[in-house]
């Protein structure tokens, strides 16, 4: 039996995900290189499609772009959410446009690695946690140049942040993207072990 609470609500949780999904799916980066005459971002350096490796082409008005970009639509797709939803419903768009950047269905589910969207999500969720993973993220960018390692220690301390800043929720939450942006830099962790990782602005 379906209770009539959960049958009521069911439905938007299933849009939620799936417009979430689409909105986080938009390549951008790929899109405005090959608009720019830059070719398929995937055939240099990481062979990502996020700002980081867009940076690689030494245009950087189109990596700031492609970051303003993949972080709004995770913030959109979250604000659309919360406000017509709530918070729970906003947490269900926050796991949709992330799995959209990092799954999208247009390239064959092969996306980037969420950092800029998982940043946009955390601001929309919960502003200071996003402000301080922001700021995690440009200290270590600012002391090491290292734009993986950045992210890996934003968003390792970001469920201390949500706990501190927000509400267990957004705390789980954070932790969950935590460990899948962990587990989609697997290979830069090996080459920063080897010390083989390339930094922050360095042409490939």
């Amino acid at each position: 039996m379906i209770y009539p609470f959960w049958s009521a609500i069911w439905p938007y949780y299933i849009v939620a995900l799936a417009v979430a999904y689409l909105i986080g799916s938009i390549p951008f980066g790929l899109v405005l290189t090959r608009l720019a005459g830059f070719g398929d971002v995937r055939n240099i350096g990481s062979g990502n499609i996020g700002a980081t490796n867009v940076l690689r082409t030494g245009n950087k008005p189109l990596a700031a772009a492609t970051l303003l970009l993949d972080g709004g639509k995770g913030a959109l797709a979250v604000v659309i959410g919360g406000v017509y939803w709530g918070p729970d419903i906003a947490i269900v768009a926050a796991f949709g446009s992330l799995i959209g950047h990092l799954f999208p269905v247009w390239l064959r589910f092969r996306g980037g690695k969420g950092v800029a969207t998982g940043l946009g999500i955390l601001l929309a969720l919960a502003w200071p946690v996003g402000i301080t993973a922001c700021l995690m993220w440009l200290l270590i960018a600012v002391l090491f140049r290292y734009s993986s390692l950045s992210a890996l220690v934003a968003f390792a301390t970001s469920p201390a942040f949500a706990w501190w800043l927000a509400d267990p929720q957004i705390m789980e939450f954070s932790a969950f993207m935590a460990v899948v942006i962990w587990l989609k830099h697997a290979g830069n962790i090996r080459r920063l072990v080897r010390g083989e990782e390339t930094k922050i602005g360095k042409k490939s």
